[in-house]
């Protein structure tokens, strides 16, 4: 069997990909976690048992079973069960609650629902009774076992829609997209051919599994044969020891790791934080041109960075090769496969790596143009080379006085402030401009405090044009995030300060 991972990448379904695996690699280790090692082999096995244990609850292929559960062993070992079966699979953050789990049973239709029990000092089984869930069962320690010889075949095509994620709700309902064992290969796909990992990689996944990096960078490991840690509750500097024992090479997750990884980095500024670590990697946040310089110059380390969403995991990522310029200001290129198309600012996207919709058939129609093109609400535009470069949302652009502002242009700007560790750059309303341009900034520790004026001084002294300079200023404790990849959440900005008057 050729053992190449673009021979491996036609695979039809993530089962076959990682059937492909296990046959050419089976005592390669794939998961590791606290002092436990799964091979290749051992994980085809073990999602085999769990599938026939599944089978023999009442699981078929088709019948959809959500999941709530962390980042551990037996969260991945149950999902290649449910591939193995043809199952349709709705995963759910861990860090979700009565109101989006509620609704994401009720609306995928769920028959079964996989919970942790207790977690972190909050009883999801409970909450899963509280909520009339069908078919509950735990799976953090114990999974179903049986024999497979009972199991049916393996589900032979890889376009039929087996999964259902769930965007973050804000101000709204979430939206269930629908995936297919194909776009997820794809995606990960693009992630693992970009960053060119080896067999002698060490990954790690320190963010929630539920995610749709999960599988993005669970392809990764099957295309190219190498383990990743899997860190239940990423917190530095505890998550230290066990980066270092296991050797990680690839690290990362999102801007809020690459700055965490930068703080421990400044605390014994010479000295590796983790002397294996190459290259941080990730996605699912806007990174300030800044960072990206500050970690290869006091890491030692590459940096390569991505753009990807719920609907579409992988769209652009930097190649390690890529330019410093490209890897700093650029989201990277896309994968062959993946069209980008930017009509009036804004990206749209179509290729094998798109969902195909939503569960709500309007929301499906509204997101897609005439030519099959998802609108992402994101703004940007291509480079000569053929980077992308984001310039911000649709629904973060401020209207001042009918002057649109980007956001992100600013946040740039105060990003390289020395007195700034994080920012966001908000429009408040207005009954004079329509909008107001507020920054809310997050500080260093010991960092002399900022004011207005020393703010607006330094953005114009950069080169910001005077009608976007910030009419308020907020300084906060922290920015307030999700628990996924740690974005910045406006919304909660902008509601705590619409009522604040401009100082």
């Amino acid at each position: 069997m050729n053992d190449s991972p673009h021979s491996l990448s036609s695979s039809r379904t993530l089962w076959e990909l990682l059937d492909r695996r296990a046959r050419l690699t089976p005592d390669r280790p794939v998961l590791l976690q606290d002092d436990r090692t799964l091979t290749f082999g051992a994980l085809r096995a073990r999602a085999e048992r769990v599938a026939a244990g599944l089978y023999g609850m009442g699981v078929r292929p088709g019948t959809v079973v959500a999941w709530q559960l962390p980042t551990r062993i037996e969260t991945a070992v149950l999902t290649f069960a449910l591939a193995r079966l043809g199952a349709v699979q709705t995963p759910l953050i861990p860090f979700l609650r009565d109101r989006e789990v509620g609704f994401a049973l009720r609306e995928s239709g769920a028959e079964y629902f996989a919970v942790p029990g207790t977690w972190r000092g909050f009883d999801h089984t409970g909450m899963a009774r509280r909520l009339g869930a069908k078919g509950v069962f735990e799976a953090y320690d114990d999974l179903p076992d049986g024999d497979p010889t009972v199991l049916p075949a393996p589900p032979a095509r890889g376009t039929d829609v087996r999964w259902i994620y769930w965007t973050s709700g804000t101000t709204s309902d979430p939206k269930g997209v629908q995936h297919t064992d194909r776009s997820l290969i794809a995606g990960g796909t693009c992630l693992a051919h970009a960053l060119r990992p080896t067999a002698d990689d060490v990954g790690s996944i320190a963010f929630p599994y539920a995610h749709i990096g999960g599988p993005d960078y669970t392809v990764m490991l099957l295309l190219y044969g190498f383990p990743a840690l899997l860190v239940e509750q990423f917190a530095l500097p505890d998550a230290l020891a066990a980066y270092r024992a296991r050797g990680v090479t690839i690290a990362g997750g999102s801007t809020a790791f690459y700055s965490m990884f930068l703080a421990e980095q400044r605390k014994q500024p010479g000295v590796p934080v983790v002397p294996t670590l190459r290259l941080l990697a990730g996605g699912g946040a806007p990174k300030p041109p800044e960072l990206y310089h500050a970690v290869v110059r006091e890491m030692g380390v590459q940096l390569t960075h991505g753009y990807g969403m719920t609907e579409v995991p992988m769209i652009t990522m930097g190649a390690p090769d890529d330019t410093p310029e490209n890897l700093a200001t650029t989201e990277g290129r896309p994968p062959q496969g993946m069209e980008i198309r930017i009509v009036d600012g804004e990206v749209r996207l179509r290729g094998e790596a798109v969902c195909r919709g939503y569960l709500d058939p309007a929301q499906t129609a509204q997101a897609f143009d005439e030519n099959g093109f998802l609108r992402t609400g994101d703004l940007g535009h291509l480079t000569d080379g053929g980077h992308l470069i984001l310039t911000g949302r649709l629904k973060d652009v401020i209207i001042r006085k009918g002057e649109n502002i980007s956001a992100k242009e600013i946040e740039d700007l105060l990003h390289r402030h020395p007195a700034v560790a994080d920012v966001a750059v908000i429009g408040l309303p207005d009954a004079e401009r329509g909008e107001r341009v507020c920054a809310v900034v997050e500080q260093p520790p010991g960092a002399a405090s900022l004011t207005l004026e020393a703010v607006t001084a330094y953005l114009h002294a950069e080169g910001l044009s005077v009608h976007k300079l910030p009419e308020q200023l907020e300084v906060v404790d922290a920015l307030p995030r999700n628990d996924t990849l740690r974005k910045v959440l406006k919304y909660k900005l902008r509601e705590r300060f619409s009522a604040t008057r401009a100082r």
